[in-house]
């Protein structure tokens, strides 16, 4: 049998220590070298990625690792969870860092993908609602009737419908307009939304820069069990076509997260490149200097996607049931966590 060749993890984790000045983590995920593997990683993400994406971006590390195996890594922002879970089922991309509403949805549908880590969990809420500074409209009551720019199907419509329940009212009560940030920041200054449901960076950008007022921050005023993870899953027939590629992947991811915390102050440089977001507005994101990118799938984590499953279901936002025992895989992220760890 062919011996197991560790230098392609090696170089790509000693990139990181020295490009990012992480802990050496060499020796992870040793693949077999004659093992089958893919001509091409395909990993997508909500634009403008998500932070471990972002990192992978910024600093190629994927490119990195994969290189010596001749496979090339494709990274793809999607305009909403929605395009990416229909890319990833099909098998037009083999990875996803995305919301939890678009994946809880996929695996209800009973597609073949698997939930193999999280992308993040940032307990604290980062959607806000904002209207124009001189807008007459002061709190959520004040929607009713109105228009509301967000993107359906995503982590920020799941919350918005909670914060109108808590006042009585439904997504029914508002007219809805199926809006990105790209479009429904000038829409607001023009006045063709009344409101624009996003997440924190975008809005306090617009905050800043005097074109839009906060009437409700959810990290501030909404309940804690709001704050759901983001999700790392993979393609069911990716998975079991090349195991040790997606053990490999998650090293890289854990190695990543473990360096940002340690390095906070450039990893929102990073973050504030990449994003076009102020600094004020990820440090707003990120309190604390911590970033919340642990993969590790946790049993309270599980609860909180079942959560928000039901919540999902409730207000018509899902259809179908997830089973939970065939979608979670923790055997990718175990490995590899592993081998980080024997490492160090």
């Amino acid at each position: 049998m062919t011996s197991f060749s560790i230098r392609p993890l090696r170089r790509t984790l000693l990139k990181i220590a020295l490009a990012l000045s992480i802990l050496p983590v060499a020796g992870l995920a040793p693949a077999l070298a004659d093992e089958a593997k893919p001509d091409v990683i395909r990993i997508g993400s909500t634009a403008p990625g998500h932070l471990k994406f972002i990192l992978y971006r910024n600093k190629k590390l994927l490119e990195d690792e994969f290189a010596k195996d001749g496979i090339k890594i494709e990274l793809t922002t999607f305009d909403g969870g929605s395009a990416a879970t229909v890319a990833l089922g099909s098998g037009a991309i083999d990875f996803t860092y995305i919301g939890n509403n678009p994946s809880l949805r996929l695996a209800a549908t009973g597609a073949d993908v698997k939930l193999v880590g999280l992308s993040s969990w940032n307990r604290s809420n980062e959607t806000q609602i904002v209207v124009k500074p001189d807008s007459p409209i002061q709190k959520i009551e004040d929607l009713k009737g109105r228009k509301v720019a967000y993107l359906a199907g995503t982590v920020r419509h799941s919350t918005f419908a909670k914060a109108l329940k808590t006042v009585g009212l439904s997504i029914n009560d508002v007219e809805s307009l199926n809006l990105g940030i790209e479009s429904s920041g000038p829409a607001l200054s023009r006045g063709d939304v009344d409101a624009v449901v996003e997440s924190t960076g975008p809005v306090q950008k617009l905050v800043e820069e005097g074109e839009a007022r906060v009437i409700f921050d959810a990290g501030v005023s909404g309940s804690p069990e709001w704050a759901v993870p983001h999700l790392l899953s993979v393609n069911g027939d990716f998975a079991r076509k090349y195991p040790d590629i997606v053990t490999r992947l998650l090293a890289v991811d854990i190695a990543a997260a473990r360096w940002a915390d340690a390095n906070p102050e450039e990893t929102i440089a990073i973050f504030v490149k990449e994003t076009g977001n102020s600094d004020n507005a990820v440090r707003a994101t990120y309190p604390d200097g911590k970033f919340f990118q642990d993969p590790q799938i946790t049993e309270e984590a599980v609860r909180a996607l079942q959560g928000e499953e039901a919540f999902m279901a409730d207000a018509g936002l899902l259809k179908g049931k997830v089973n939970y025992d065939t979608w979670i895989d923790r055997s990718f992220y175990d490995a590899a966590v592993k081998k980080v760890d024997a490492s160090n």
